[in-house]
């Protein structure tokens, strides 16, 4: 069966107006160059319901960048008490610096019913499951060959050979991980692998856990009989 194009308008995966219903946590990993930021870009675009999780860090802030909009910007100690006391949904060490999901934003968004999507490795994403596996829904991203993730890192021209040889090295163990998550999709075609991921979404929202206010609709209806 087809999968709805992204730039059709598809019908609304959304319960009933009389339905409340909690939000999701959505991710999408990948190893670099397999098109996950690219996919995150266009729903984004083009679902209103779904926003991005910004993620806490102590690095310095780079030119152009927006505290609040692209991270909160914070030193280490800030950090590490955030950590203490437990008030992030998952972080990490990298290189020196360290990020971190704030807790309050995402719990605050899914409440409303608003869905949040995270681009983060598997360790990450092992680590909201471990904090709040109801909530989440993971998709992990794949290139179709070793060849083409290869060649797309290449034609980004953003890296040295150098740099481009060591995502390559560790892209083996980013895919070792494939099997951890709800979903996989092999992303051939940017616009196909983004109809999958709405697909996923819309259907993921209408799960019955997640529409809180479904049992008290349905007394309503059975009322009426």
């Amino acid at each position: 069966m087809a999968l709805p194009s992204p730039q059709s308008s598809a019908p609304s995966s959304a319960p009933s107006k009389d339905i409340s219903r909690r939000g999701l946590m959505l991710v999408l990993s990948s190893p670099s160059g397999a098109g996950k930021t690219t996919i995150s870009r266009r729903l984004l675009e083009r679902d209103s319901g779904i926003t991005m999780s910004v993620s806490a860090t102590t690095r310095a802030m780079r030119p152009g960048e927006v505290p609040g909009v692209d991270y909160h910007f914070i030193d280490l100690p800030r950090f590490d008490q955030m950590v203490e006391d437990g008030e992030f949904l998952e972080y990490a060490r990298v290189f020196g610096n360290c990020y971190g999901t704030p807790r309050g934003a995402v719990e605050e968004a899914l409440g409303a019913g608003r869905d949040v999507l995270f681009d983060i490795d598997w360790q990450g994403t092992q680590q909201l499951g471990q904090n709040a596996r109801d909530d989440l829904v993971s998709i992990f991203v794949l290139p179709p060959s070793g060849e083409e993730l290869e060649r797309r890192l290449h034609s980004r021209a953003q890296d040295s050979a150098e740099v481009i040889a060591g995502r390559m090295a560790k892209a083996s163990d980013e895919i070792s991980h494939w099997a951890e998550y709800d979903y996989v999709i092999i992303n051939r075609d940017v616009e196909q692998s983004v109809a999958a991921v709405t697909a996923i979404l819309h259907a993921e929202r209408l799960r019955r856990r997640r529409q809180v206010g479904l049992p008290q609709f349905v007394k309503t209806v059975q009322a009426a009989l």
